[in-house]
């Protein structure tokens, strides 16, 4: 089933910059609109930056102008970057398809995700 691993998070100050990457197993980001996701503490996961399969890209307004997604079908990768980093961009972030992928856990269908990368900028 598909395997997705996050990297790159870290702790970084307010303005700093930072470049997650989302190495892809078992299926092909070129033929799968592609999307990083993040989640707050005590908040619900919310889609920051899309990726279409024709290279369209959609930003949540609140990170429009400062993060940049793409992809590299050659090293079947996602990648973020994310920079003029504010104190409320701190969450785990997540790279997946849009929708989700799904996969079969116990007979059961759900939405797979990865561990994430933590992402903290301190004020």
């Amino acid at each position: 089933q598909v395997q997705l691993v996050e990297s790159g998070g870290g702790l970084v100050q307010a303005g700093g910059s930072l470049r997650l990457s989302c190495k892809a197993s078992r299926t092909q980001v070129r033929f799968n609109a592609m999307a990083w996701y993040r989640q707050a503490p005590g908040k619900q996961r919310e889609l920051v930056a899309r990726l279409s399969t024709g290279g369209n890209t959609n930003y949540a307004d609140s990170v429009k102008g400062r993060f940049t997604i793409s992809r590299d079908n050659a090293k079947n990768a996602v990648y973020l970057q994310m920079n003029s980093l504010k104190p409320e961009d701190t969450a785990v972030y997540y790279c997946n398809s849009d929708p989700a992928f799904s996969v079969l856990v116990s007979g059961t269908i759900r939405d797979y995700w990865g561990q994430g990368t933590q992402v903290t900028v301190s004020s």
